[in-house]
């Protein structure tokens, strides 16, 4: 009777390690163009400006059979805020904004990922400009499989609307719109 407990023990043990082993980790394909941060605010309530932040780096876990097991964690280098208008950016590295001298990263980790039947949610701590705020991303994976060069890579796309002023930014900021296309290598 005490051998059938060890050795159901051991399984139990085997299987739930196995399951944990079954998650996938990823590094953001930066170095190929495949991934993206963008965002949209508003221009005094007349039109948007359109942004992006041009150098990032991250890495995540999935398995799509256990998508509550993924994890994911991103740095984005502030100062690589670009809106196609020099003085503007040199303007939004600023004290009035990101402070990039002062907060030169902007970084995201989650903490849960919890799948729904209309979207999936990625939810994490966002840190900007010292200030951190539990967030939750509506995320959807675009696709995963084999690429031509013999590697495996996932993709997702993920939406979040911020208010600016919760990092300490101006009000009449309003709204953000951030859009994330991140594609992964299996590692």
């Amino acid at each position: 009777m005490q051998v059938k407990k060890i050795i159901g023990a051991i399984l139990v043990t085997g299987l739930l390690i196995s399951s944990q082993a079954m998650a996938a980790s990823y590094v953001i394909d930066k170095k190929g163009q495949h991934a993206f941060v963008t965002f949209k605010a508003s221009h005094l309530g007349y039109s948007y400006i359109i942004g992006r932040f041009n150098d990032f780096s991250g890495e995540f876990k999935h398995d799509a059979s256990n998508p509550g097991a993924s994890e994911v964690s991103v740095t984005i280098n502030a100062q690589s805020i670009d809106t196609n208008h020099a003085e503007r950016d040199k303007h939004l590295r600023s004290e009035e904004f990101f402070d990039v001298s002062k907060y030169p990263t902007i970084t995201f980790a989650s903490s849960a990922y919890q799948s729904m039947a209309d979207s999936d949610k990625l939810i994490g701590d966002l840190t900007i400009r010292g200030v951190t705020k539990k967030v939750e991303i509506d995320v959807k994976q675009i696709g995963e499989g084999k690429d031509p060069w013999g590697g495996y890579r996932s993709g997702f796309q993920g939406d979040i609307m911020l208010k600016a002023s919760d990092y300490g930014m101006p009000d009449w900021v309003g709204d953000v719109e951030i859009e994330l296309i991140v594609e992964g290598i299996r590692q």
